[in-house]
């Protein structure tokens, strides 16, 4: 896993429901843990583009729903700042289902763009997109 060429900017905090933007069977999943986040005391940890996350999967097929799941945050609404001066935001914050934690992808197609700092930190998951922002 490669380090990030971006400040970005945390914007989807613990306890927020986003949508799984892949042919995994979860539709929407709710954020309850960033993986490898530190914080202050009693600050609510956030997940950015590229951050991995554990999530409960609350809408869906049957058979995903109530189960915990890891996934990538591959878009944030919260815009953030690429080191050319560029700033980045999408019209949804969305993420991609992990089967495992090397960073193999649960579906098999992907929706919509994903974010150019999440192609160089998963690998697996940018061979899926169509479009790389």
């Amino acid at each position: 896993m490669k380090a990030v060429k971006a400040r970005i900017v945390k914007g989807i905090p613990v306890g927020a429901n986003i949508e799984a933007c892949d042919n995994s069977g979860a539709k929407i999943i709710k954020v309850f843990t960033v993986y490898g986040h530190k914080t202050r005391k009693g600050r609510i940890p956030a997940a950015g583009v590229g951050d991995m996350i554990m999530a409960a999967v609350k809408k869906g097929k049957p058979d995903m729903r109530k189960q915990t799941v890891l996934a990538v945050v591959v878009r944030q609404k919260k815009e953030y700042r690429r080191r050319d001066g560029t700033r980045i935001k999408f019209e949804d914050n969305a993420a991609v289902v992990l089967k495992d934690e090397k960073g193999n992808p649960k579906g098999t197609l992907l929706k919509g763009p994903i974010a150019k700092e999440v192609a160089e930190k998963w690998p697996m998951v940018a061979k899926l997109a169509n479009m790389i922002v």
